[in-house]
């Protein structure tokens, strides 16, 4: 049968999900995607994440790539996926992509940003759903100062979780944009490299954070990116807070948008 490659794009508020990758007995973004896909075609559909966000994070960009029918155009599939997924799960679009399309090693960069609330309404169930009520002051300065570290590329093994990638990787990804950036009620982290590692960002925002509230030195940036283990890093900051914005393709790979 004939087949159409099609890359969906997701926003998904992840407070109710345990992540995305498919889980026994777990609601999952992939698990629940995957459901609707079967509902629809009346067969199995493989839908792949660009990357697997951990449970409580959140998304506005998550790349999937997934095979249907050719009867299934991305304008049909869009609108009927959305009829039928959960309010907390929403289709923004579709694109028609090129067979060799590969929703995780196609991918060019990624970028996530993170958000931390320093006045007292951050605490409001309004804003605590999304964002760190970080409570005290924070040193921009200071903030800012270890973002510049943090661009270029670099050994990330010590803001990443052991294990997270296979014997013999170096744990070098290639950060292309790291800023604080103001914002109404506090700050946001805005970040994009060419891969991440597992916990990656929670751990570089809790870390810098604890840098701008006079933890830690600033001088422990430049020390963790030359370590090949986490044990002196600081805890990751909460997931509830951190957003998977977009990710990018090469353009030669789109065949048709939607």
């Amino acid at each position: 049968m004939a087949e159409r490659t099609v890359q969906l794009v997701l926003h998904y508020d992840g407070a109710e999900f345990s992540g995305w990758q498919r889980q026994p007995d777990q609601r999952t973004v992939q698990g629940v995607l995957e459901e609707a896909l079967e509902r629809l075609v009346c067969e199995r559909v493989a839908a792949t994440g660009s990357g697997r966000t951990d449970a409580g994070v959140h998304a506005r960009g998550q790349a999937v790539g997934v095979r249907v029918p050719e009867r299934w155009t991305v304008q049909k599939l869009r609108r009927a996926l959305n009829a039928v997924l959960p309010s907390d799960v929403w289709v923004a679009s579709a694109a028609e992509m090129k067979h060799e399309f590969h929703a995780r090693y196609s991918a060019l960069s990624r970028r996530y940003s993170y958000y931390v609330g320093t006045d007292d309404g951050a605490h409001s169930p309004f804003r605590g759903r999304y964002e760190l009520a970080f409570g005290q002051p924070l040193d921009r300065g200071a903030l800012d100062a270890a973002a510049a570290h943090v661009e270029g590329e670099h050994c990330f093994q010590a803001f990443a979780v052991l294990g997270t990638a296979p014997p013999g990787d170096e744990h070098r990804c290639h950060v292309t944009h790291a800023r604080w950036q103001p914002r109404s009620g506090g700050v946001v982290f805005e970040i994009a490299a060419n891969r991440f590692l597992h916990h990656m960002v929670r751990f570089l925002v809790g870390t810098m954070l604890d840098i701008a509230s006079s933890r830690r030195p600033l001088t422990d940036m430049s020390r963790l990116l030359n370590a090949n283990t986490n044990e002196d890093t600081s805890a990751p900051a909460a997931a509830h807070a951190l957003f998977l914005d977009s990710v990018t393709y090469p353009r030669e790979l789109y065949l048709e948008d939607a």
